[in-house]
């Protein structure tokens, strides 16, 4: 066996559990040897129900553990626990005699060899359910000396926990964020102030994988329209310009070399622009980019209520949407130019719009955002 840790040191591996959870076994061994107890561990207790949970422990036998999960949590002295922070021995909660012939002693703590325990609480954020730590003393009780030596432990301890919290709900944040990414149908690509990408959703992986409308060239996201890369990369560049941008619906049409329609917008990432860090690696903002497809006729159906579009005037928008210009679309229907024009400016005064280019960047809004 290894002699008792330093303070410091046990110190520094209990900060390095905060960063690292799968260090806390560590970090309860080296506890139990610096205090002098027999075995000690971390765990939490729901102080309606009892239940108890030992989440890492060390110098108890597993089939102890277990069994106070199972079973005998409900019956240990922590019935009411010590205030946070403050180190309590049984005889501190409890008759210590009636504790002896209590089950807790005779079935749990006798058989490993203990009789006293020094307990404290070191997390309550969440109040119904404290984190605590215990160290069983072994045969003899806790003394005084004992009881110091965990309070020096105590809130550094408690800090390892709440940077443990911290870090997880920032993970768990940034976990769900990104599922939620991962599941619309734009492709969105976070860039930073030079256009470098940063990170892109699942949809946005595949379009670059498609390397058709956009791509990325030495880390730099390009798209097929030259036009739309000097847009992007004026915008992404004077970080100040990106809102501007964004808040008067700056959308851009981009064509693909198969001929299929994109429309891409451009995002800004306010709070990094407010934090004013100018590290390269930093999103500045977001490039959402999608393609123009209705998915079926439902989303014809709404467009044409919304704008009370007749039929014909509802086949000329979604022609030119999906087709291309005026001679297209007449080939298209089958219809004759002058007809596709007079629909045409039907649907422009009902949508208030006035270019093609402008609905097209109209009808990618009905779009569905979910993958299907």
């Amino acid at each position: 066996m290894h002699g008792p840790r330093k303070l410091p040191e046990l110190v520094e591996s209990i900060y390095d559990a905060g960063l690292d959870p799968s260090l806390w076994d560590n970090v309860v061994a080296g506890v139990r040897d610096f205090v002098g107890g027999q075995a000690c561990g971390l765990f939490s207790k729901d102080s309606i129900s009892k239940f108890g949970v030992t989440h890492y422990y060390c110098g108890a036998d597993p089939h102890y553990i277990q069994l106070y999960s199972d079973t005998h949590s409900k019956f240990d002295p922590l019935t009411v626990l010590p205030p946070h922070g403050q180190i309590a021995s049984i005889p501190d909660l409890v008759d210590f005699d009636e504790y002896r012939r209590g089950r807790f002693y005779q079935e749990w703590m006798q058989p490993q060899g203990c009789s006293d325990a020094a307990n404290v609480v070191l997390d309550k954020s969440n109040p119904s359910c404290p984190v605590m730590m215990t160290v069983l003393s072994g045969r003899r009780m806790v003394d005084p000396a004992m009881k110091r030596r965990l309070s020096l432990i105590v809130p550094h301890a408690s800090r390892a926990l709440l940077i443990n919290r911290a870090i997880d709900s920032k993970l768990t944040l940034a976990t769900a964020l990104a599922d939620v990414l991962d599941n619309l149908a734009s492709g969105i690509f976070l860039l930073d102030a030079s256009c470098r990408l940063v990170h892109a959703n699942s949809a946005g992986r595949a379009l670059l994988a498609a390397d058709d409308v956009v791509r990325s060239v030495a880390g730099q996201l390009v798209t097929s329209s030259a036009e739309a890369n000097h847009t992007l990369r004026a915008a992404f560049a004077a970080r100040n310009e990106i809102v501007p941008l964004a808040a008067r619906d700056h959308a851009i049409p981009l064509l693909s070399p198969a001929g299929e329609r994109y429309v891409a917008h451009i995002l800004p990432l306010s709070c990094v622009m407010r934090n004013g860090n100018e590290r390269g690696v930093d999103a500045v903002g977001a490039l959402l980019l999608r393609k123009v497809s209705f998915g079926g006729q439902s989303y014809g159906e709404l467009i044409a209520r919304t704008f009370d579009l007749t039929p014909a005037e509802l086949r000329v928008l979604l022609s030119i949407v999906e087709v291309g210009g005026v001679p297209e679309t007449a080939v298209a229907l089958g219809i004759a130019e002058t007809t596709a024009k007079t629909h045409l400016h039907r649907v422009f005064a009902k949508t208030g719009v006035s270019r093609q280019a402008d609905l097209v960047r109209l009808a990618a809004s009905f779009s569905n955002p979910l993958v299907n």
